[in-house]
């Protein structure tokens, strides 16, 4: 089972995938894929784990900002032995902006080579995978080239990542919606 959770900021998406992960599996690992760069970024990841810790659930978190296709194939080879055990990334957003903004003025071209091999991963993934993302294009144009470029790879990347994915989630007001069974065919 591979679950894609989106929405828009504080909308629940984050809490939603926790609890969706604790129903449905004992123990999960957790990728956290933020950066501290600023006070205040270290006190909201501090808090966080504070409240995975005090949930009563048993996380392994991991940190990874940047390799995260990378991470999947490595859990992935590991679970191969094993009996598949629920992974949840949140968020990839967050990746993507890392990606971009460590590639300097090949940040397109990086992003884009990091979007096919987190894809990959992501189909390879053999364990349950539950993907928390951000849905940045449904608010205004951004006013300078490297915020539209962010915004327009974000929509991609989530096209891509929901169409690999059983389940898609948008949470909105802290409301989940299942995607999915709610498509229309064409």
């Amino acid at each position: 089972m591979k679950a894609l959770v989106t929405g828009g900021a504080r909308s629940g998406k984050s809490g939603f995938a926790e609890r969706l992960c604790m129903a449905r599996a004992p123990h999960a690992c957790y990728i956290a894929t933020a950066q501290a760069y600023d006070v205040e970024m270290k006190e909201r990841i501090a808090l966080h784990r504070l409240q995975r810790d005090s949930a009563g659930y048993d996380w392994q978190t991991l940190e990874e900002a940047q390799a995260l296709p990378e991470l999947l194939r490595q859990l992935g080879n590991a679970q191969a032995s094993q009996p598949a055990s629920m992974v949840l990334v949140d968020c990839l957003t967050l990746w993507l902006s890392n990606v971009l903004l460590a590639a300097g003025e090949d940040g397109e071209t990086a992003a884009r080579a990091a979007m096919d091999e987190l894809a990959a991963a992501v189909e390879q993934y053999p364990g349950s995978l539950v993907i928390v993302t951000n849905e940045v294009g449904d608010g205004i144009v951004p006013e300078y080239p490297l915020g539209r470029l962010y915004r327009d790879l974000s929509g991609v990347m989530n096209q891509r990542i929901a169409r690999l994915c059983d389940e898609v989630f948008l949470v909105t007001a802290g409301i989940p919606v299942e995607l999915k069974q709610l498509e229309y065919k064409l």
